[in-house]
Formats: structure tokens, C-alpha cells, sequence
């Protein structure tokens, strides 16, 4: 691990300014994208959840660039704990399963649904819940039984969530 790119993301902060400089520094050095990688992944590391804010714009831009990860992505993804992380981890995920190159095998599809649907149970964040039902929707469409499960879950009293996350609920149970 480069020790001045670790200072790098470990001054870096959630400014949108911020995490684009440390979007476009990958993009134009992205033989320092598998020590960002190393970093939001390690969920024991203070600053994971700032490399998790960089790695999701990366990806939004240019998923391409994290196809060689993913197997770590997916093994990951039970450790992921901070609300701050997990916002953006499930948002990569959403990218993942919507994005058409990328094949994803049973285990690693399996991963991503049972993680997010633990998500979707645990959170009352907006974004989070959002960006897990809408992935668990598209991996719905290989194995219906998530679409079942998912519609019983989105279909419980949501009363108490905010507008956000009605809305996107309203959305998918549309879908369904």
C-alpha cells in the first residue's frame, strides 16, 4: 500500500469536490485503484467508508475499472457495517447487477441478495434501502422467488420511513 495515497484518502472528505479529485486521480492513476479497493474493504479501517464514497464514482463512471474486484466485493460484503459505507457499497451493487457485461455467478449473486436483503430489513436509510431493493429487483428477474420476498418485505408497514424511501418503495412495488 502506497503510505501517501493512504494520506491521501484519509484526508479526503465527503465535499463532492473531494471525492471527484479522488475519482479523476484513479482514473488518471489507476495503478492505485486495488490500494483504494484495499482500503474501503477493510472494515476495520477508520477511513473504508471515505474509500467507499471514491470507489462508488468510479464506478458509477466507469464499472469497467472494478470488474477484476468483484469476487472481493462479494466476499466483503458481510462486513460492512457503517450506514456511511453501506450507502455506497449497495449503490456499487446496483451498478453491478444492472450493468450487462458483468456475469455474476451463483455464489456471488447469491452474496448480493442475501446481503442486501439484510440491508433492506436493517436500515431506515433512504439511499441505502433504496439502492438495495433496486438491485435485489433486477436479480429478481433471474430468480423470482427474490421478487417474492422482496414485495412482502416492501409491502409491511413503511409508515415511519421517510418520503425518500416511500418513494422508492411506491417505485418498485410498481415494477412488481
Amino acid at each position: 500500500m502506497n503510505v501517501d495515497y493512504y494520506k491521501k484518502i484519509a484526508n479526503s472528505s465527503a465535499h463532492r469536490k473531494s471525492r471527484d479529485e479522488n475519482k479523476d486521480f484513479i482514473f488518471e492513476h489507476p495503478e492505485y485503484l486495488s490500494d483504494l479497493v484495499e482500503i474501503a474493504f477493510d472494515t476495520n479501517d477508520k477511513n473504508h467508508h471515505k474509500a467507499c464514497w471514491i470507489l462508488e464514482l468510479i464506478c458509477e463512471e466507469q464499472i469497467n475499472l472494478f470488474k477484476p474486484f468483484i469476487i472481493d466485493y462479494c466476499n466483503s460484503l458481510k462486513k460492512f457495517k457503517s450506514e456511511s459505507a453501506i450507502r455506497s457499497i449497495s449503490k456499487i451493487g446496483m451498478f453491478i447487477v444492472n450493468d450487462k457485461s458483468i456475469e455474476l455467478d451463483n455464489e456471488q449473486e447469491e452474496q448480493i441478495i442475501e446481503t442486501f436483503l439484510d440491508w433492506l430489513i436493517q436500515t431506515d436509510k433512504a439511499a441505502n434501502a433504496a439502492y438495495s431493493m433496486r438491485a435485489l429487483y433486477q436479480l429478481g428477474k433471474k430468480h423470482s422467488w427474490v421478487n417474492e420476498e422482496l414485495k412482502t418485505l416492501l409491502q409491511r408497514d413503511c409508515n415511519d420511513q421517510t418520503p425518500g424511501y416511500k418513494f422508492a418503495v411506491k417505485d418498485i412495488l410498481k415494477r412488481l
